[in-house]
């Protein structure tokens, strides 16, 4: 399948795997990148250990892969430099403004990526310089606006505003779903929680489980400092266990590779049923 985002990031399908704090590690990160999507590494620890990471990677793939990299962390001068001394080509921002970062990406040939929640943000961050643009709906697990707006509305929103590739995220679990943010006019989708509940995640065995029992009423937004996060409720599943809506469509445990497979291979059947039913 290709298209501009595929083309761009040098990917066989347009699937990008959500950068999950300390959930989306280096085996997770390689699985999705050899099986054709785009691995994502979220920010973990401290500088030696996230670098660490990031060499890890390099020697499970030889595919393209991203580093997720938070805007608001205090040291973004030195792991811009180690992404670039790695020669990391691909990074996606998040959880701030990069616009403070764009150009030192840019001076170093580095595709960037950012998430956003509104089409305000992704206008001003289009003129800022960067590649792509993630559109976040409100489904989503982890890190969500305040003001939440679901993806069937932020999408083709944000669309309609600007010019460079965009790529859907929030409640995304199957080829119905990935077929629906196409024709919202997106290139492609990002996922993170059925990558979450996956194989070589990096989140506990209990963890995923949890993902598994919750259905798509489970979730809740609730305050962590001055952020908001979606988490399964506790009285569901004690504990904060990070999880998107969609949790309601994982049924089982598998390897990241069946996942971009089962994803793939069901467009088709899904297309059909769509067609017969325009007829």
């Amino acid at each position: 399948m290709k298209n501009r985002l595929t083309e761009m990031l040098g990917i066989k399908y347009p699937i990008i795997q959500g950068g999950m704090i300390e959930i989306s590690l280096s085996k997770l990160v390689a699985a999705v990148s050899n099986a054709g999507g785009l691995g994502t590494l979220g920010f973990r620890g401290d500088q030696p250990l996230w670098r660490d990471e990031i060499k890890k990677i390099k020697d499970l793939t030889d595919k393209p892969f991203a580093i997720n990299l938070g805007m608001y962390l205090n040291d973004l001068k030195e792991r811009i430099d180690i992404i670039i001394k790695e020669g990391v080509k691909i990074v996606v921002t998040s959880a701030g403004n990069p616009s403070k970062v764009i150009n030192f990406f840019k001076d170093a040939g580095i595709i960037t990526m950012h998430v956003i929640s509104n089409s305000n943000q992704a206008k001003k961050i289009e003129d800022a310089g960067v590649d792509a643009i993630i559109a976040e709906g409100g489904e989503s697990g982890g890190i969500v606006s305040n003001n939440i707006i679901s993806t069937l509305v932020l999408v083709p929103k944000v669309v309609d505003c600007v010019s460079i590739p965009v790529i859907a995220a929030g409640g995304i679990g199957d080829a119905r779903g990935f077929i629906a943010c196409l024709a919202m006019g997106a290139e492609g989708v990002q996922m993170g929680t059925l990558f979450e509940a996956s194989v070589e995640s990096s989140a506990s065995q209990e963890w995923k489980e949890g993902i598994i029992k919750a259905n798509e009423m489970d979730t809740i937004v609730k305050e962590n400092g001055p952020m908001y996060v979606r988490v399964i409720k506790e009285e569901i599943y004690p504990g904060s266990v990070i999880t998107g809506q969609v949790a309601g469509l994982v049924a089982r445990i598998e390897k990241s590779e069946d996942i971009i497979n089962r994803m793939m291979s069901t467009i088709e059947p899904v297309m059909k049923k769509i067609n017969n039913q325009l007829c």
